[in-house]
């Protein structure tokens, strides 16, 4: 059994016509923030972390194919914050939903993006555009 806590207190929900979630994630090659090899296996990416894993029916939605080099932007008010010149890769992730590797894509999370309890910053979620 368990509970749900009423009143849990999310960070500002951002929506938009062209604002997605990010999640970062590590690489099969990986140990928290330690990399030790630039494959991983688990996804067929080789020789290279600087990708964004997109689902294909977003990709077509904004014009990109597998293989496009893009900028990603915070969407957040008041943060302008980027993730320049990352590769477009076509994986079968959740419509509205990219991944990126972590640590590379912590540029795009604000220092004050965190859970107000804990301290936590929220690498899991994050709009962006």
């Amino acid at each position: 059994m368990f509970s749900v806590f009423k009143g849990v207190h999310e960070n500002v929900v951002v929506e938009g016509e062209d604002v997605m979630r990010l999640v970062t994630l590590r690489s099969h090659d990986q140990y928290n923030t330690t990399i030790y090899a630039m494959d991983d296996r688990y996804r067929g990416v080789f020789g290279r972390r600087d990708v964004l894993f997109m689902n294909e029916q977003d990709m077509a939605a904004q014009g990109l194919e597998h293989g496009d080099r893009v900028d990603i932007h915070t969407a957040l008010p008041g943060s302008a914050l980027t993730l320049e010149d990352i590769t477009v890769v076509a994986y079968g992730i959740a419509p509205g939903t990219v991944g990126a590797y972590y640590p590379e894509a912590n540029v795009l999370v604000p220092l004050n993006y965190l859970d107000e309890e804990s301290g936590t910053p929220s690498y899991k979620s994050f709009p962006f555009a």
